[in-house]
């Protein structure tokens, strides 16, 4: 989910998680990593913005990691969605490190990532501020780039739970553009 706090603040391409790798389950804790996708601010008023990330915790949503099934038609004995009950990782089981990322622009004042020397929460319920942009810049838009291929992390437990076939594990977040920096 995308949000927007002002009119003239926009993602012209939103942040996006990308699918992360598949994990085999061996009785022992985990990580695995991915590359986080390239995004793009637009800012019409100039006056500086920055950039959160929570966990949604709306009705239908999860703001961590949860069973889930995909298909329309139900999962065996579970419908569509979020398993009510079902197995979990705790929250903060991914973060986002931006060292080593960057924003273009041709037009505006420096943006800055936040997450480079401590990884930022990604799935908790508070929001993480990401990224930043200085308050009386020109009207511009930045481009991220420079994601390690590490730069997500996802962190499982000895006790992650194998789910029924065709189910997976889920989050939803919510990636908000506010005012100032």
């Amino acid at each position: 989910m995308i949000s927007s706090t002002a009119w003239g603040l926009s993602f012209n391409t939103a942040p996006a998680l990308p699918a992360m790798p598949t994990i085999t389950l061996n009785a022992r804790a985990q990580i695995s990593h991915a590359q986080m996708n390239n995004f793009e601010v637009s800012d019409l008023l100039g006056g500086g913005w920055n950039i959160t990330v929570a966990g949604n915790t709306a009705a239908g949503k999860s703001p961590t990691f949860a069973q889930y099934c995909p298909k329309s038609g139900g999962c065996g004995a579970d419908a569509l969605g979020y398993i009510p009950g079902g197995k979990t990782l705790p929250a903060n089981s991914l973060t986002l490190n931006t060292a080593g990322a960057s924003f273009t622009t041709t037009l505006g004042g420096p943006a800055t990532f936040t997450c480079s020397t401590t990884p930022c929460n990604v799935d908790a319920s508070t929001p993480s501020k990401i990224a930043t942009e200085s308050a009386g810049t020109l009207v511009a838009s930045w481009t991220s780039m420079g994601f390690s291929v590490t730069s997500l992390t996802l962190s499982t437990a000895t006790t992650l739970k194998v789910l029924p076939a065709s189910e997976i594990y889920r989050v939803d977040t919510v990636w908000t553009l506010n005012t100032g920096p």
